[in-house]
């Protein structure tokens, strides 16, 4: 069936990237996939949290924070008078277990990075989003600070199945609302997987149809972690220049 922005089933939403958007931090992007639109910064401190200290080892966590105009109509900033929501705490400790997937702790040293996500336009996709913008955000800041403590990129997409059991890659919000099955996939440019998300909506799913959707997803996230390379690489930014020694 035909999709809302006429792109093929196995066709990512165009994406752009503006890095070094925000100046004070060590490391930022401004990602858009579509109409989906994420600041992301990188901060380096050079502590750890309490839990960490004495035992060699950094920290990678983010935060997730939705703009009140990110949609249609103006919402109530999390954290105004109220505690943080079940969604952005939820999608925060995702962006944060991503991207610690992404470096060895022991070589970041006794260092915190945090990654601050905030969508200023939402069109479905922004945790994957945070994802793919917050690695990027993370490489450049270990560049700056020249620390070489990753393991390989990481980026993240959707996969939903469709009514009529159709497949469709990188899901905008007109998708993501109708789609039976809508899955979140977080893994490595090299295809291992960090992390899944997905749930039925309605009737159970054969497991061949949740096979199908992972093995797109992951079509699609080695195109988002070429789109990642070839960023760093116009910058001057060889990712081996800050992985991890073996």
């Amino acid at each position: 069936m035909p999709r809302p922005d006429g792109r093929l089933a196995d066709a990512l939403r165009p994406v752009e990237m503006t890095a070094n958007f925000h100046r004070p931090s060590e490391g930022s992007v401004l990602y858009r996939a579509g109409g989906t639109v994420v600041l992301c910064t990188a901060s380096v401190d050079e502590k750890v949290p309490a839990f960490l200290e004495g035992k060699g080892q950094g920290w990678v966590t983010g935060e997730y924070q939705m703009h009140p105009r990110a949609n249609p109509r103006r919402q109530e900033r999390d954290g105004r008078g109220k505690g943080l929501g079940g969604r952005t705490q939820e999608i925060q400790r995702l962006v944060g277990r991503a991207l610690r997937a992404a470096v060895d702790m022991r070589k970041l040293g006794t260092r915190t990075v945090t990654v601050d996500c905030d969508v200023l336009e939402a069109d479905g996709g922004t945790r994957t989003a945070s994802v793919t913008g917050g690695f990027v955000a993370l490489a450049l800041a270990l560049s700056k600070v020249g620390v070489r403590a990753l393991r390989e990129p990481v980026a993240a997409t959707s996969v939903g199945l469709l009514d009529g059991g159709g497949l469709a890659l990188d899901l905008c919000y007109l998708e993501d609302a109708k789609a039976r099955v809508d899955l979140n996939v977080v893994a490595t440019a090299s295809g291992k997987i960090v992390e899944i998300q997905g749930t039925a909506e309605g009737a159970p799913v054969e497991r061949r149809a949740i096979d199908a959707m992972v093995d797109l997803a992951l079509l699609g996230i080695a195109k988002l972690a070429a789109e990642q390379r070839a960023l760093l690489g116009r910058l001057g930014v060889e990712l081996a220049a800050i992985t991890a020694p073996a």
